[in-house]
């Protein structure tokens, strides 16, 4: 028997092929190792309604694992605030962190399918870098995939991606970034 092989993501080629030398060229980095990469991609989902009806959570679950090709984790609630009538280890998210060959499958898509069909779309803000390297972007609704089909979507939910890197600096993350095709803001 034969065992099938999967082919390289796109993205993960470009990188090593073409985007890792420009850097190298580009910042003057001393070897390969010291160019900043991407680590993981952590897609959060809150679902605050879920207090009040768990099946929300179980749909946007089934959502956000057509979005990701992966399976979510249930985040549950660490302290109570009964103003939001929430209690301790009330399921109140769903998360996912993707690594290697279906985060660079979801880099790519992100960046050439879903952020093109956001309306109105003119980049995506440069101010959400957190000091340390790592960069979050917030999301308004989940129906920007073509995974979700648009017909069974019952509310829309807005979700964060944040992007881990090794970088050291936030200007080093943001150059790697730009590099991987995340359109930011001309400001």
């Amino acid at each position: 028997m034969s065992a099938q092989t999967k082919a390289e993501p796109r993205l993960k080629k470009a990188f090593r092929d073409e985007i890792l030398p420009r850097m190298m060229k580009e910042q003057s980095y001393p070897n390969v190792m010291a160019v900043p990469r991407l680590n993981k991609v952590v897609v959060n989902m809150g679902v605050g309604e879920a207090t009040q009806n768990v099946k929300l959570l179980d749909v946007a679950m089934d959502e956000l694992g057509l979005i990701t090709g992966q399976r979510p984790a249930v985040r549950r609630s660490r302290k109570s605030i009964a103003s939001f009538r929430l209690r301790e280890g009330m399921p109140i998210a769903a998360t996912v962190t993707l690594r290697g060959d279906r985060m660079w499958e979801f880099v790519d898509r992100l960046c050439s399918v879903a952020l093109p069909r956001v309306r109105d779309f003119r980049g995506v803000p440069t101010n959400s870098f957190d000091g340390r390297g790592n960069y979050t972007l917030g999301l308004k609704d989940q129906i920007i995939f073509p995974e979700v089909d648009y017909a069974k979507v019952d509310k829309l939910r807005g979700m964060n991606v944040t992007f881990v890197t090794s970088a050291r600096t936030d200007e080093e993350s943001r150059v790697l970034l730009k590099h991987l095709g995340l359109p930011f803001r001309n400001q």
